[in-house]
């Protein structure tokens, strides 16, 4: 079980670096063009954000909340993996959009 928690929390650190450097260009975008398409993406990064902070506090802060969500009792464990993949996906996803937004 902690391989699988910190494995989470690898993630969501990941995620959150990623997300503040998409928000950042994003927002600087949106600031200098004012296109809508800009403060969407801004918007998009800003809740995606929110969602792996919360997610990063769950893990790293409250541990009866993340004993409670790796107990085989409560969570069978192929939807531990499943959140983990989805997780694991996310980080892909960020990755490729950084690199194109970049580009």
């Amino acid at each position: 079980m902690s391989g699988l928690v910190d494995l989470f929390r690898v993630l969501f650190g990941v995620n959150l670096l990623l997300l503040l450097a998409l928000t950042s260009v994003w927002l600087r975008n949106y600031l200098e063009f004012r296109s809508k398409h800009t403060l969407g993406l801004a918007l998009f990064a800003v809740f995606l954000l929110a969602e792996n902070a919360l997610g990063l506090y769950m893990f790293f802060l409250d541990d009866r909340l993340t004993a409670w969500l790796l107990d085989p009792a409560f969570v069978p464990e192929p939807a531990q993996i499943a959140m983990l993949s989805l997780r694991a996906l996310e980080t892909v996803g960020l990755t490729f959009l950084l690199w194109v937004t970049l580009d």
